[in-house]
This record gives C-alpha cells, sequence and structure tokens, in this order.
C-alpha cells in the first residue's frame, strides 16, 4: 500500500512524533494506521527508558474538581519550565487529575506498594485455588496479582477517556515524554471526598 502525506499527517497529528518516523512506521505496517502507531509507541517506550534517570524537578501542581464533593490535586513533574507550560503537558496534568477523581488509585505505581500487602494478597489468592498443582496456582495468583495492581496503581490503571480500554496511565506519560523529549514522573496526589479523609499518595 502507498504511504500517502495525508497518512503520515494524520499519523503525526496523532502523535506528534517527527515525519519520518511517521513515514517509517506507517511503512512497516503496510498502511495500517494502528499498527503504525503502535510501532511509535514501542519506539517512544525506548526513549522514555533512557530519559527515566533524569532529574525531573520542575512540572506543575494540577487540580479537578467535580461537583464541589470531589476534588484531586496532583503534581507531575517535568524536567524544564519551558516544557511544564506547554499546552501538552498541562493537558497531561489535568487528564492525570481528573482521572484519580474517577478511579481512585491506591498508589502511585507497582512498586510503590508494600510488600506485606502484596505477601497479603498472595495469600488471599493461594487459598481462593488451593488444591490444583502448584504450577498452576502460581500462574492464577500471578494474574491475580497482575488485576490487583491494575486496579490499585496508578501507573497500571486503564486511561479513563480510552474508550477501547488499551491505553494506561504509564502508557499516556510515555507518549508524551517521546513527544515532549523531557523525563515525565507522577510525583503525588491528593484525594479529597465530602464526608471522608484526604487520601494522599506519594512522597
Amino acid at each position: 500500500m502507498t504511504v500517502t502525506a495525508d497518512m503520515v499527517k494524520e499519523l503525526r497529528d496523532k502523535t506528534g512524533a517527527g515525519l519520518m518516523d511517521c513515514k517509517s512506521a506507517l511503512a512497516d505496517s503496510k498502511g495500517d494506521m494502528e499498527k503504525a502507531f503502535d510501532i511509535l509507541r514501542q519506539k517512544g517506550l525506548a526513549t522514555a527508558t533512557k530519559k527515566s534517570s533524569r532529574t525531573a524537578s520542575e512540572g506543575l501542581v494540577g487540580s479537578y474538581i467535580h461537583m464541589d464533593k470531589l476534588g484531586v490535586l496532583v503534581e507531575v513533574n517535568c524536567e524544564t519550565d519551558f516544557v511544564a507550560r506547554t499546552n501538552d503537558f498541562r493537558g497531561l496534568v489535568k487528564d492525570i487529575a481528573m482521572h484519580i477523581a474517577a478511579l481512585n488509585p491506591v498508589y502511585i505505581s507497582k512498586e510503590d506498594v508494600p510488600q506485606d500487602v502484596i505477601s497479603r494478597e498472595k495469600d488471599i489468592y493461594m487459598a481462593q485455588v488451593g488444591g490444583k498443582p502448584l504450577e498452576v496456582v502460581e500462574k492464577i495468583v500471578e494474574g491475580k496479582l497482575i488485576k490487583f495492581f491494575s486496579e490499585s496503581c496508578l501507573l497500571e490503571q486503564v486511561f479513563v477517556k480510552d474508550t477501547e480500554q488499551k491505553m494506561k496511565i504509564k502508557d499516556l506519560i510515555t507518549e508524551k515524554i517521546a513527544k515532549l523529549g523531557e523525563n515525565i514522573v507522577v510525583r503525588r496526589f491528593a484525594r479529597f471526598q465530602v464526608g471522608g479523609s484526604a487520601e494522599k499518595k506519594g512522597e
């Protein structure tokens, strides 16, 4: 299939990637827009991995208020004040705040989950599937633990605005890292609900 300029423009507008990267991804995917998008996301992931060790000390505190009954504050960091002021970064912070309000994560990442919590979850899962061969039990427990992380950890949750249920919050951040060229980190958040206590997570 011939890769047209309109196809390249559409993919570039969707991903923010360079013209040549978009053209190459479309060529590799034989013109399949979704496959090309996935190829660029994979490249973005490699970029994000390289940048993850860089210090992110700038950024923004974003907020989201729902019906004057539920509110979220979230701090998202990047490397420079220049990027922090861009519409892309501001939009990301706003989306993350709204997502936290909607899905109420307990932790930021899997690494933030205390070991005693993980051990307790494993014990519960093993008790639920007792009597099966050990290797079967281990696979079932692993699957249940992945589900636990996907429900409890912000970065593992599927982005609330993604109707196709394919993009996790960590994928959303990875795309912005690839587009903006800086490391981006969710530092902490607090979720307030009328009648309840504040739920603070992160540093």
